[in-house]
């Protein structure tokens, strides 16, 4: 049988008041059964807060979690960007967080015009139950300044240097909430298209390079908590881009949240914008990514495949 890796993005944002009808405790079961509906192997979670990602860890027991906040491990109360992972399936070998700063390792720093601290949290994790044994692959989550379009580029740099640093044969998953389109100058060049301090980035996006696509009409990721229903000023943006634009499939969508990938051990056969929903209320102002991923067919299960947890 075939093996395959699926990787969910998901902005969990907390910043809603406690009588919103969008605040965490009216939306946070809805977030826990989104999840466990497509059961993952990793999930990548960005904006969270320690009081969400505890719930979000009992309602999902066979994960482990990893990562610390953007202020650093001594203020667990800010925002993460916590990898989640299925321990029945992976183990993490190692990992760490540096900050989209002039100084990477010192938490909490800010650098380029940043409105508040942004992080990469990344993790190697192996297989289990595979042969040949020790396939290994890395994880890099962020969440990337809203504000500034320097410190998102300079952030997308840092963090693809680190990429570029890895042994060549090791796949690589960058996802994250990237706060600007895939046309923008960070965008471009994360995917090769134009160059950054002199250099040309080389990953690639799953939405684009899936066999399969799902919900492709959802050209947006993120939604205000208001769905497919943004309003008449919006969609006329999006006929006037339509009419205007010369779209190729590397700029068809307005995605912000990102699943990117490395190496050629990774082929992208499908690819969602998650639109689960119950009566127009959404688990988030964002639209989970969900993509899975085959492997090379030299890696086999060593038996049957493990049941999900």
């Amino acid at each position: 049988m075939s093996v395959s890796l699926t990787v969910m993005n998901f902005n969990l944002l907390e910043d809603q008041t406690e009588d919103s009808p969008n605040s965490w405790d009216k939306r946070k079961d809805l977030c826990a059964t989104v999840i466990t509906s497509y059961s993952p192997i990793i999930l990548c979670t960005q904006q969270g807060v320690k009081s969400q990602l505890d719930y979000l860890q009992q309602c999902l027991p066979g994960y482990g979690q990893f990562g610390v906040s953007r202020k650093g491990s001594e203020d667990a109360s800010d925002q993460h960007c916590t990898i989640f992972y299925d321990k029945e399936k992976v183990e993490v070998l190692e990992g760490g967080t540096f900050w989209l700063s002039e100084s990477p390792s010192v938490p909490g720093s800010i650098s380029w015009g940043s409105s508040n601290p942004s992080i990469s949290t990344w993790a190697i994790f192996q297989l289990k139950g595979v042969e040949p044994p020790g396939f290994s692959f890395q994880i890099v989550n962020t969440n990337m300044d809203e504000i500034s379009p320097r410190a998102r580029r300079r952030g997308a740099l840092l963090t693809w240097q680190h990429i570029a640093s890895l042994p060549p044969n090791l796949p690589v998953l960058y996802c994250g909430g990237f706060n600007t389109q895939k046309e923008s100058t960070t965008g471009r060049f994360l995917l090769g298209r134009s160059r950054e301090h002199g250099v040309v980035g080389d990953m690639r996006d799953a939405w684009p390079n899936a066999r399969v696509r799902k919900n492709v009409s959802l050209i947006r990721t993120y939604h205000g908590f208001k769905g497919d229903k943004q309003g008449a000023k919006e969609f006329l943006k999006l006929v006037f881009r339509a009419l205007c634009l010369c779209w190729d499939r590397q700029t068809q969508d307005l995605h912000v949240d990102w699943i990117l990938f490395r190496g050629r051990s990774l082929v992208p056969v499908s690819c969602e914008v998650v639109s689960d929903n119950v009566d127009g209320f959404y688990p988030s102002s964002h639209y989970p990514i969900f993509a899975e991923f085959m492997l090379p067919r030299s890696v086999r299960f060593t038996e049957t495949p493990p049941t999900q947890a």
